[in-house]
């Protein structure tokens, strides 16, 4: 196991048996492509092995940090030693950079498949430094190498490469969900895309009650979605897309989340400015819950549901039958909104800009629609949302964030 300094090398050797061994050392310049020249040997005399768990390969050859990782610009690590300990199966590893750097992880162990190998890792790019959560579902050695590249750059080059032994192992059910990108969290690519003073900066949100609202501040041109999964869904009535709303106030945006269920979900943000057709990934987060969550989904959203659009009442998108409810809603530049269901309701607007009324919801399995008018002239009314009318007590139904 060789570990190497600017300045300094060290190796270690676990003889794999009994006897004599010969210990040879090549080495070559660092900045040199030539092979590498025989430099000296070691005769090695093991009287009694080391019976303990074969290293993981390691196909750089070297552990730890690149013996030049400043050029790489990395200043430091949270970790020194080549040796990480994970005494519950998870451990944070951190790196401080000299510049905006992008990091890919590898996680390796024998009984690790590439799949299950990525639901491990959970990586956070920020300005001076990169981040990766890290989880392990077996106990015994594991290696992580860490590439990193220039914002900029075509190329991903080896900077560091960390044995972890795990004492105790995490469950196989509480690992992170399939399909994170290399930014989690807050960081250059949420910054790039103009978001600002997020609400959450760790990529990983742990909730009891089953719920959360993140924001950024964005800029009057740039809209923002998001999109929630899970790896397995249990009990979700409803698609999970309607478990997440997001609402752009004038320089801020709110994605607010609640969960159908316990488990482990990923919050995917995207965004696109005036001046692009397509949204663009921005960031990913991890939310987890271990609690038994039961939220009802927001309402069904459509395309006019736009900056400056607010859902005060109600919050959720299932509504009681057989029953009167309170509408409060912000919808900017309508010249009428109404409410459609058994029958017409159309809402008044107050003072504050506020369209409200009351509106009786009818029989199950009906729907009922938030409308409206955006021109004196127009005779067609535009549908902004839609709610579900269902039938149980109260209760039973609960309701959103």
């Amino acid at each position: 196991m060789m570990t190497m300094s600017e300045n300094n090398m060290t190796i270690k050797v676990t003889p794999p048996t009994k006897g004599l061994f010969d210990l040879m050392i090549f080495a070559r310049h660092s900045d040199s492509q030539d092979p590498y020249n025989w430099v000296c040997s070691y005769q090695i005399q093991c009287l009694e092995p080391h019976n303990g768990e074969k290293l993981p390969e390691n196909p750089f050859h070297f552990w730890g940090l690149h013996q030049k990782v400043r050029d790489f610009g990395i200043k430091e690590s949270s970790h020194t030693d080549e040796l990480l300990v994970a005494p519950q199966g998870s451990l944070l590893l951190t790196l401080q950079t000299s510049q905006p750097l992008l990091a890919v992880y590898e996680l390796v162990n024998k009984d690790l498949d590439a799949a299950l190998s990525k639901k491990c890792l959970a990586a956070q790019a920020e300005e001076e430094k990169l981040s990766c959560h890290v989880l392990c579902p077996f106990q015994g050695y594991y290696r992580l190498s860490v590439f990193v590249k220039d914002v900029g750059g075509s190329t991903f080059r080896n900077a560091a490469n960390f044995l972890i032994r795990c004492l105790k192992p995490v469950n196989q059910n509480e690992l992170f969900p399939s399909g994170l990108s290399m930014h989690c969290g807050s960081g250059i690519s949420s910054s790039s895309h103009g978001l600002s003073s997020p609400s959450h900066s760790s990529p990983i949100i742990t909730t009891k009650l089953g719920k959360c609202n993140i924001t950024f501040h964005t800029p009057t041109d740039v809209e923002v979605t998001a999109s929630l999964s899970k790896d397995k869904v249990i009990y979700a009535k409803y698609p999970l897309e309607r478990y997440v709303l997001v609402t752009h106030l004038r320089t801020k945006v709110s994605v607010c989340v609640v969960l159908p269920e316990s488990g482990i979900y990923k919050v995917g943000l995207f965004g696109r400015s005036k001046d692009h057709k397509d949204f663009a990934h921005i960031c990913d987060y991890v939310i987890r819950c271990f609690t038994d969550p039961s939220w009802l989904p927001f309402p069904r959203v459509y395309s006019l549901w736009r900056r400056g659009c607010v859902l005060l009442e109600p919050r959720t998108g299932v509504l009681q039958e057989q029953s009167w409810v309170r509408f409060r809603v912000k919808v900017p530049k309508a010249y009428q909104a109404v409410v459609l269901g058994q029958e017409k309701t159309v809402l008044q607007q107050t003072p504050n800009m506020v369209w409200e009324g009351d509106v009786f919801t009818g029989t199950a399995g009906t729907q009922v629609k938030l409308a409206a008018k955006f021109s004196q002239h127009c005779s067609s009314l535009e549908v902004i949302l839609a709610f579900e009318v269902e039938g149980g007590s109260s209760a039973s139904l609960g309701c959103s964030g």
